[in-house]
């Protein structure tokens, strides 16, 4: 068989996850479809964690913060007896997460470690705590949002959002931008110096790198990339409470990005469907659905640290390069005659 490199590897997995999500629609069922939906959005949100703790080295207990304040940008914007445009409120979202993690990123990097860890989870529990009491945003009974926001040129829709196939779509291209930026941006000179920062903050330092700069960039990025997918599902599901804010939601995105391995493009997305499809099988075994997917994903992280990019990666390199060739054993050398 011809052996082919990780690369190539990579991309014939990623045509052929892409050919299988692209044909879902057709062949699934509606529940399938939505419940799909749901798990690239979630892939989305993942990927933009693994930005900050698989490639910055920074991790975030307080990423829900930006998913929870793009989905209450989109309830605020949207009227209540016709639905938004979608030029408005999708750049709104995006730009009132980029701020948020701007003035948070800004003040959390001045510390490192724990204190980092404790600094983005206080800020994300007080973005809570005032949602969960506002009656602006309706308190903690959350805010309904009655339509999906519409594309429209001169009055005429160019894409119905409220059809579940073209919403599906939307989310799809969507998962696969964000996967082409990030894929750039880790390839570029920027990828390389959080990489850097992540091994060694005080040597990339030392080599003459503004370290607090690319930290900074890279928490607004993965900040408003988190914006995204709270934007998508408050969209998909109509509602956004005080809970997507919460450090719950940060704390499970946390244990998607683990299960589908740090440091990988692919790696969230994995662990984004292998945790939803586990959470929806588990249900309906039995009630205790979150002590039997914790157990799976300890498990995961005791017996495959590479998480499940590291486990495919192995099973496509054995299968696709074939039998390892076995050495000849070399004639023993001739002495004297």
């Amino acid at each position: 068989m011809i052996a082919l490199g990780s690369r190539a590897r990579a991309v014939l997995a990623a045509c052929a996850a892409l050919s299988v999500l692209t044909a879902f629609p057709w062949i699934g069922g509606e529940f399938y479809v939505d419940l799909v939906v749901r798990l690239m959005i979630l892939a989305i949100f993942a990927m933009s964690l693994d930005l900050l703790i698989g490639y910055t080295g920074l991790v975030s207990f307080g990423h829900a913060a930006f998913f929870g304040i793009a989905g209450y940008t989109l309830a605020s914007l949207t009227p209540a007896a016709a639905p938004a445009n979608l030029v408005v409120v999708l750049p709104a979202a995006l730009v009132a997460s980029a701020l948020a993690a701007t003035v948070i990123g800004y003040l959390s990097l001045r510390t490192a470690g724990v204190g980092f860890i404790m600094i983005t989870l206080a800020f994300a529990q007080m973005l809570y705590y005032v949602a969960n009491e506002s009656r602006a945003f309706g308190g903690s009974d959350g805010v309904l949002i009655l339509f999906r926001p519409e594309l429209t040129l001169q009055g005429r829709p160019l894409l119905d959002l409220e059809d579940p196939t073209v919403f599906y779509y939307l989310v799809l291209a969507c998962l696969a931008g964000v996967l082409l930026l990030l894929r750039s941006l880790v390839r570029a000179p920027f990828g390389r110096v959080i990489r850097a920062i992540r091994i060694d903050d005080r040597r990339t330092r030392a080599l003459g790198f503004a370290t607090g700069r690319y930290k900074l960039a890279s928490f607004v990025i993965a900040g408003t990339l988190a914006g995204l997918a709270g934007f998508l599902e408050a969209a998909h599901g109509g509602y956004v409470s005080p809970g997507a804010l919460s450090w719950h939601q940060s704390g499970l995105v946390m244990a998607v990005v683990i299960l589908g391995g740090m440091g990988t493009l692919y790696g969230p997305i994995l662990g984004a469907f292998a945790f939803g499809l586990l959470q929806d099988q588990v249900q309906d075994w039995t009630e205790h659905t979150g002590l039997v997917v914790g157990l799976f994903v300890i498990a995961m992280v005791l017996l495959a640290p590479r998480g499940l990019a590291g486990l495919l990666s192995g099973v496509l390199s054995g299968a696709l390069s074939g039998a390892p060739k076995t050495r000849e054993r070399p004639a023993a050398p001739r002495g004297p005659r």
